[in-house]
């Protein structure tokens, strides 16, 4: 061991190094973030693009009819020539699950486009048109507000005979109620806009504005309305046929098989019930964060909101 001698200088420590600044550590939190956010994108696009891609080929490709009854193959687990496993009637749970997805989007993309169709024209004629009409129009969404959706749907769908199109009825008239808020909203604050003034001080007509200025620049709120509401849709299919109020049993649907399903589950057969309601869950969550990206483009002030 070895001592300094006296008046020896003292030996060289290297100096501390100072934190990263908060500017450096926002940034790094920013790039995390948004790497973040694209890999969701990615992933949901991949989803969507899956879902689509099996509606499309796997019908066409698998030589199965969804129908066809093998009482000697029942229930059996998943293998290679049955992935998904079969039913309590023999039949293969891939193509029925996909013949599900193809009818649950159908009723859903149908249902969107309705509600959305209604709550635009609504939302829209209410913040044009302002007064009495703004008012009317408002308490009529609120006394729809107050009753609940599957409730009101289930009186729909109860009037008419089970079908894919009672359901869409049932759905789209049950969900435009927040696209008019969304719609109105933005109507309003357009309207105070200058070119809005400019337009009205020439001449122009409430209908002329509203047709020609203000209808244009809520499409893009309207339209992301309308593939967040898919999703919404597809549960409130797959809850009617759950509750053998929408689609006919004898119709695949998502709804329709997992209700189907409900004694091979008891029984300890997990596969007649996993399968439909992951068909469930994964497209509509891919929807969702695709709708997401969207209105975060779209409107960047809230991009930490996520409308689900």
């Amino acid at each position: 061991m070895t001592c300094d001698a006296p008046g020896s200088p003292a030996p060289h420590r290297p100096a501390p190094v100072p934190p990263p600044p908060a500017e450096a550590v926002w940034r790094s939190y920013g790039t995390r973030r948004r790497s973040t956010r694209t890999l969701r994108v990615r992933a949901s696009a991949a989803l969507v693009a899956l879902t689509v891609l099996s509606v499309l080929l796997v019908p066409p490709l698998v030589r199965l009819d969804q129908q066809a009854v093998d009482l000697a193959a029942k229930l059996l687990a998943p293998s290679w020539s049955h992935p998904f496993g079969t039913d309590d009637l023999g039949r293969d749970l891939l193509v029925r699950c996909v013949y599900g997805l193809r009818v649950s989007l159908l009723v859903g993309v149908a249902a969107a486009l309705a509600a959305t169709v209604i709550g635009t024209a609504v939302g829209a004629t209410a913040g044009a048109l302002g007064g009495w009409v703004d008012r009317g129009l408002m308490r009529v969404v609120d006394a729809f507000s107050s009753i609940p959706h599957l409730l009101m749907g289930i009186f729909i769908v109860a009037v008419f005979q089970p079908g894919v199109w009672p359901v869409v009825v049932s759905v789209g008239l049950t969900h435009w109620l927040s696209t008019a808020r969304i719609v109105r909203a933005e109507v309003m604050s357009l309207r105070s806009r200058p070119y809005i003034d400019a337009a009205v001080s020439g001449g122009a007509s409430r209908w002329r504005v509203a047709l020609r200025h203000l209808l244009p620049a809520v499409l893009p709120q309207a339209a992301l309305a309308a593939v967040l509401m898919v999703p919404h849709a597809m549960w409130h299919e797959s809850a009617l046929s759950f509750l053998g109020l929408g689609l006919p049993t004898h119709t695949a649907s998502l709804g329709t098989l997992i209700q189907g399903a409900r004694g091979s589950l008891l029984a300890g057969q997990w596969w007649p019930t996993l399968f439909p309601g992951l068909f469930i869950i994964v497209p509509t969550l891919a929807i969702a964060g695709l709708a997401g990206a969207w209105r975060e483009r779209i409107n960047p002030r809230r991009r930490s909101e996520l409308m689900l």
